[in-house]
C-alpha cells in the first residue's frame, strides 16, 4: 500500500515554496481562503495522476513568472516489490528517514525504500514527468514510471464531477477492485449490427424526403451512391470505448444519476476497498453535497478513526462538523508567509482537542477574538449586525471568528492554542476579576492583543455606566420583558440593598441607579443578558443606535476592537 512521504512544490499557482511531510492517515488541510488549499490537492494530482499530459497556462506559474520552472515532485513510500526492482527503477531507488523527513539519494539499512516522481513545466507549458535521482543523472538515465505501474499508484480524486469512478473507464476506481475486465467488444458489436438495421428500416418514413434530395443531387452530380440513399447508423459512430459499462441500480437507473453527495461518498468507499497498491485519495471541499451526519459517515469509511490507518487521504474542508470528527494529528493549517507556504500540524494536547471540539470555526478563520463569556461574544455580534446596516464592513467579512472561552480562567487556554498556530489573536476579558497574570502576561508578549473593560469595570457595569440615559431606559425595559417586573424588582432592591426600586430606575437616571443596574443584570446565575441571543439582540436593537451618545470611554473601548477586528 504504497503512500506519499515527501512533497515539496515549487513556483505552482500561489504556491511559492512548499517542503511537507505528510501523515500517513488522513490529511485535512484548513484555514482562511484562498490559503492555497486546493492548488496542493492539484498538485498531487497532476504529479502522480494516470494522465498523458496536463494543459497548463501561464497563471499557473506563481506571480505568472513563467521564466521560473513549475516543479512538483512527490516521493513515494511503502513500495511494493516490484517498484523497488532493481532491474527496473534500481538506479532510482533512495532512502527516507521518517524522523527527520530527509531524503538520502542512496538507499540505506534502517531507512525507508522510496521512489521520487517529479512533475517539471517549462515556458513552453510542456510538462514533463521524470523520476528524480542523482546517482541516475550522474548516469545520464532517464525515465518515468511505467504506465501499469502510474496507472496503480495514481490517487483517486472526489471531486465534483465523482461519478466518473461510477464506470470502468480509464483510472476509474472500479478498475482497481479486481482484475476482473469486461470483454464488451462482442458484444457490443453485435448490438451495433442490430441497431444498424433497426434504424434503418424506420429511417425511410421518417426521413424520406432529405433522401429524395440528397440521392437526385448525387445522381445529378455524377457522384456513385446507388439508386436508393439509406439512412443508417454509421458503423464507426457508435462508440464504446471508456465508460461503456457502467453502474446501475435494480431498477436500470445509473448510478451516475445519485445526488452529488452520494456519488462522493460511495466513490470514497470504494476507494478504501481498492486500497491495495494506490492508496492515496484526494477530496477537495469534503463536505459538498453532504448533509452533517454523512460528513461523519464518510470520514469514517475513510478510517478517521482507526489505526494504522487503511488509505491516505488528502481532503480539505470549510465545515465546523468535519474538523469536531478529526483529531488535532489529522489537521493541518495552510499559511503562505513571504517567501513559501508552511503547514502546521494542530496537534493533540488537551488544551487543543478541547478547542477543536468546543469551537472547530476558529480554525477556518483568519483571526480569532477569544471572549470571556458569552456576553462578550453577544455584544460584539449584536453591534457589528447594527454597524453592517449602517455601511460599514462586517467583521464576519473579514474573517473574525468570536470564541466564548467559558470564564476568565480559561480564556488564555483557549487564546494560546489558536495563537500558537499562527491565528492573529486577541482577547476580551471582564476586569472585575483577573486572568493569571503571568498567562496574560507571555499572550500579549508574544503578539495576542488584549482588550478588557475601564478597571474594576465588568461588561454590565462598562455598559449601564457608559451608555446614554435613554438606552438605559431601554435596556431595563428589555430585561423585564425577558425575565418579568417581579424577578427583575427583587435584582434591583438586592443590589442597592433595599435603598433603590424598580420605580427609581424607571425615573431619572442617576449614577446611583446605573451603579445599581450595572449590579443587578449580573446578578448571580440570573443573569440579565447573559446568553448571546440576549446580549446580540440588545446590542443591535439599543446599544449600538444609541453608540454616539455613549461615554468616551465606551466607545473608545468598543471602537479598538473593531479596529483590531478590521485590521485582519
Amino acid at each position: 500500500m504504497a503512500r506519499i512521504v515527501y512533497i515539496a512544490i515549487n513556483n505552482f499557482r500561489c504556491v511559492e515554496k512548499l517542503d511537507w511531510v505528510p501523515s500517513p492517515g488522513i490529511n485535512c488541510l484548513i484555514g482562511p481562503g484562498d490559503a492555497g488549499k486546493s492548488s496542493i490537492l492539484d498538485a498531487i494530482d497532476y504529479c502522480l495522476g494516470a494522465r498523458r499530459t496536463v494543459q497548463f497556462t501561464d497563471a499557473d506559474f506563481h506571480g505568472l513568472d513563467v521564466t521560473t520552472p513549475i516543479s512538483i515532485s512527490i516521493t513515494i513510500g511503502d513500495l511494493s516489490d516490484a517498484l523497488k526492482s532493481i532491474d527496473t527503477y534500481g538506479a532510482f531507488v533512495r532512502s527516507f528517514d521518517p524522523t527527520t523527513g530527509l531524503i538520502d539519494d542512496e538507499p540505506e539499512t534502517g531507512k525507508e525504500t522510496v521512489l521520487t516522481v517529479q512533475l517539471s513545466v517549462g515556458s513552453d507549458l510542456d510538462p514533463v514527468w521524470t523520476l528524480v535521482s542523482d546517482r541516475a543523472k550522474a548516469q545520464g538515465l532517464s525515465r518515468n514510471l511505467t504506465w501499469g505501474d502510474r496507472t496503480r499508484l495514481s490517487p483517486t480524486r472526489i471531486g465534483a464531477h465523482a461519478e466518473h469512478n461510477l464506470a470502468w473507464r480509464r483510472g476509474s476506481v472500479l478498475n482497481r477492485l479486481t482484475e476482473e475486465k469486461a470483454d464488451t467488444s462482442a458484444a457490443l458489436a453485435s448490438a451495433a449490427r442490430d441497431a444498424r438495421k433497426a434504424f434503418g428500416d424506420l429511417a425511410d418514413a421518417q426521413l424520406g424526403e432529405t433522401l429524395k434530395i440528397v440521392a437526385d443531387t448525387a445522381r445529378e452530380l455524377g457522384i456513385p451512391a446507388g439508386d436508393k440513399v439509406k439512412a443508417m447508423l454509421d458503423a464507426h459512430s457508435v462508440s464504446f470505448s471508456g465508460g461503456t459499462v457502467a453502474l446501475h441500480g435494480d431498477d436500470g437507473v445509473p448510478l451516475r444519476a445519485l445526488g452529488v453527495g452520494s456519488t462522493r461518498l460511495l466513490v470514497a468507499g470504494l476507494q478504501r476497498k481498492a486500497a491495495k497498491e494506490s492508496s492515496v485519495l484526494l477530496v477537495d471541499e469534503l463536505e459538498h453535497g453532504l448533509e452533517p451526519h454523512r460528513i461523519i459517515r464518510l470520514l469514517s469509511s475513510i478510517g478517521a478513526k482507526e489505526t494504522p490507518p487503511p488509505i491516505q487521504a488528502f481532503v480539505t474542508t470549510h465545515s465546523p462538523v468535519a474538523l469536531r470528527e478529526l483529531r488535532g494529528d489529522q489537521l493541518w493549517v495552510v499559511r503562505k508567509p513571504p517567501g513559501g507556504h508552511k503547514l502546521d500540524l494542530v496537534g493533540i494536547a488537551d488544551p487543543i482537542q478541547g478547542t477543536i471540539r468546543a469551537h472547530p470555526e476558529a480554525f477556518l478563520s483568519h483571526s480569532v477574538l477569544v471572549c470571556e463569556g458569552a456576553s462578550e461574544v453577544g455584544l460584539i455580534r449584536g453591534l457589528d449586525l447594527f454597524f453592517a446596516v449602517h455601511g460599514y464592513a462586517s467583521i464576519n467579512a473579514q474573517g473574525v471568528a468570536l470564541v466564548d472561552a467559558g470564564g476568565v480562567n480559561k480564556i488564555y487556554g483557549r487564546a494560546d492554542v489558536l495563537r500558537n498556530l499562527g491565528y492573529r489573536t486577541a482577547s476580551l476579558r471582564d476586569d472585575d476579576v483577573q486572568p493569571d497574570a503571568v498567562e496574560e502576561g507571555l499572550f500579549t508578549f508574544n503578539g495576542g492583543s488584549l482588550f478588557k473593560w475601564a478597571a474594576g469595570q465588568a461588561l454590565e457595569h462598562a455598559i449601564f455606566l457608559g451608555v446614554s440615559d435613554a438606552a438605559v431606559h431601554q435596556l431595563l425595559e428589555r430585561a423585564i420583558d425577558l425575565h418579568g417586573e417581579e424577578l427583575i424588582g427583587e435584582h434591583i432592591l438586592a443590589a442597592s440593598q433595599g435603598t433603590v426600586s424598580l420605580a427609581h430606575c424607571r425615573g431619572p437616571v442617576t449614577p446611583a441607579t446605573r451603579q445599581t443596574l450595572a449590579i443587578a443584570a449580573k446578578w448571580k446565575k440570573n443573569a440579565w443578558f447573559k446568553t448571546v441571543s440576549w446580549m446580540e439582540e440588545a446590542a443591535r436593537d439599543i446599544i449600538g443606535p444609541h453608540h454616539q451618545n455613549a461615554t468616551l470611554e465606551f466607545r473608545t473601548a468598543v471602537s479598538n476592537i473593531f479596529q483590531w477586528a478590521h485590521g485582519a
